[in-house]
């Protein structure tokens, strides 16, 4: 229990010293937070203006309380912009959400919540940037919060992926080059009014910030450096889909019923001493789907999900965690792997909604620092997504314009 405790005051210190504004973790009654844009996975949703935004999520407690939301613009830093509420939103925002249905046919009752942007009464988003979607309940307080970001696309941004020129990463390391051409738009003082965020598999935990333009070239700004845009290549993802609850099958060993379904996962190793092997998987995110429902949301069961973990190493004082989007890539109670002597491996008992979900096993220091690779390894051929986005604030505006977007992926990795 303190090692539990210890968990999450380290993980809220840690946010509060190095970021501007902090994400709220939802509490254990919020589950399945579900953010997106374009695509089907729950994901940090970076849209183009104009282009619609959705939130969703589960409270188990199922009692229909109202929830309310509100709309935050913020600066490339994530500290508040000079910006008024009225010159970013067309509209307004702390309104009640007003779609919610009930569980239909689960052992574990819920309602389910969901809100569209633009809507009836937030019909627009007017100004590129970083913005926080705040969620808070009947009494104003706040019950959890997201990240997004609204972009332009005024800069066209080329991005390559190379391996290191470190010789001693160089079996471990993915580097970030990219290219920004601005031919239609003239970018004055680039080294201080150019920002740039750099993204593996839309993870903003571990995002290379800010990085300065190594030389131009006419029109374009060059970023090619090493070990300053450089990733560990970490592994593909581990998986497990139970989209049918009653089998044994695609990661889950062994299916019980008890007060929920219970399944638990077959045990899994070290892998950093094993050699690379393809997956294919999503990258980190989770899809919410039950095979035999007709509303996913509303009908897809709440499993316990058993996870075990056969490590032998000495951990010293640091924990292992079960890590992935499925909770927005957060450090807490409910990821940790605690040991179990008598079997000897490292267990963890956590509440699903059905679904494929992927995860990865990582080390947590007493600092706060993760350690992705350490139990699954860092390889250069492991695929990974790839995410560059160029802000700028011209002399005299108010605000960061997020006004281009660059995307590659790891499998066009090149050695040059």
């Amino acid at each position: 229990m303190r090692s539990i405790l210890f968990s999450s005051f380290l993980f809220l210190m840690f946010q509060q010293t190095y970021a501007q504004v902090i994400e709220t973790v939802e509490p254990s009654f919020i589950r399945t937070v579900q953010f997106s844009g374009s695509t089907n996975q729950s994901e940090l949703p970076i849209i183009e203006l104009g282009q619609r935004l959705q939130l969703s999520f589960d409270d188990i407690n199922g009692d229909e309380v109202d929830y309310y939301y509100t709309i935050e613009h913020f600066n490339f830093d994530w500290t508040p912009s000079d910006l008024s509420k009225g010159e970013y939103l067309d509209g307004f925002d702390d309104v009640r959400i007003e779609f919610y249905e009930n569980s239909f046919n689960t052992l574990q009752i819920f309602s389910h919540y969901s809100v569209n942007i633009p809507n009836r009464e937030t019909r627009a988003i007017q100004k590129s940037g970083n913005y926080l979607l705040s969620i808070f309940d009947d009494d104003g307080y706040i019950v959890f919060s997201r990240k997004f970001m609204v972009m332009e696309r005024d800069l066209s941004v080329q991005v390559e992926i190379k391996r290191a020129r470190d010789i001693r990463k160089i079996r471990e390391q993915q580097v970030v080059h990219f290219t920004i051409d601005s031919r239609d738009l003239l970018l004055i003082n680039p080294k201080q009014n150019v920002k740039t965020l750099v993204l593996q598999n839309n993870n903003l935990k571990n995002a290379i910030t800010d990085l300065k333009p190594l030389y131009t070239i006419g029109s374009e700004l060059i970023y090619r450096y090493d070990q300053e845009a450089a990733f560990m290549g970490g592994n593909e993802f581990l998986s497990f889909d139970n989209k049918d609850i009653r089998s044994a099958v695609n990661g889950v060993r062994r299916v019980e019923l008890n007060d929920l379904y219970e399944n638990f996962l077959f045990t899994n190793r070290e892998r950093a001493s094993q050699p690379y092997t393809y997956n294919p998987d999503i990258n980190g995110n989770f899809v919410v789907r039950n095979l035999y429902a007709q509303n996913q949301t509303i009908e897809a069961e709440y499993v316990w999900m058993h996870f075990n973990l056969q490590y032998f190493k000495d951990l010293g004082d640091k924990e292992i965690h079960i890590y992935g989007n499925f909770n927005n890539w957060t450090i807490d109670g409910t990821t940790f792997m605690r040991y179990n002597a008598k079997t000897d491996t490292y267990q963890n008992s956590r509440l699903f909604k059905q679904g494929f979900y992927n995860y990865k096993y990582v080390i947590v220091d007493r600092d706060g620092t993760i350690e992705p690779g350490t139990i699954c390894g860092n390889f250069w051929e492991t695929e990974n997504d790839y995410t560059v986005l160029v802000y700028y604030r011209a002399p005299g505006q108010r605000f960061d314009r997020l006004m281009g977007i660059g995307i590659s992926n790891s499998t066009n990795i090149t050695n040059n």
